[in-house]
């Protein structure tokens, strides 16, 4: 195989790697190992109570969070054996992270600093009919050095309480929840992992 080929080859592979960690968290149980990726975890707390949560990562939306919450709550409750539950307690946790990131030009060597001091970039450049004219930082943009990117990440985890119960849901409570209903409902929205992953 040619040089030129396994370069292309190596260039898809870290292409498909990277997009692979670019994608919001899908619809999947929590795992420990990596528990930054998030997914639904519960907890029995007695028999027909639960503690359910859903964790996304910084490309899954509030939403979204929220949405998986409901649906794990009625897969449960279908899966114990249950037609409908209410929730005791709801809350949607927020955590938010700002990372400034300064201009990769401007370190240390480039602009104030060691081992140049006070030395910045200046130039000269054809200013048409106002011929050549000067740029320099100290008299052009006073803050050139000083740039920097500032990037907010978001994630969001929502938890819930929820008792189960059989028969009949009962109506006009706004906490009561039909569990085959939400899973009917909510089925085409579901993101689950793709296959082998």
């Amino acid at each position: 195989m040619s040089m030129k080929k396994v370069a292309i080859a190596a260039a898809l592979v870290i292409a498909a790697g990277l997009s692979a960690c670019a994608t919001p968290t899908p619809y999947q149980p929590k795992m420990s190992a990596s528990s930054s990726a998030g997914g639904f975890s519960e907890q029995k707390l007695e028999g027909d109570r639960y503690r359910v949560s859903f964790a996304g990562n910084s490309l899954t939306s509030r939403e979204t969070v929220e949405r998986y919450l409901l649906y794990r709550s009625a897969e449960l409750t279908v899966q114990q054996g249950y037609d409908w539950f209410e929730t005791a307690d709801h809350r949607t946790d927020r955590t938010s992270r700002s990372y400034v990131e300064p201009d990769p030009f401007m370190r240390p060597g480039f602009g104030y600093g060691y081992p140049y001091g006070y030395w910045r970039p200046a130039w000269r450049y054809y200013g048409g009919a106002y011929g050549w004219r000067s740029w320099d930082p100290f008299w052009g943009d006073p803050f050139f050095a000083d740039r920097a990117q500032i990037r907010t990440v978001e994630r969001f985890e929502a938890g819930a309480e929820i008792v189960m119960h059989k028969g009949k849901k009962p109506e006009g409570d706004p906490r009561a929840y039909d569990a085959r209903e939400i899973m009917a409902n909510l089925a085409s929205s579901i993101q689950r992992p793709a296959p082998g992953k």
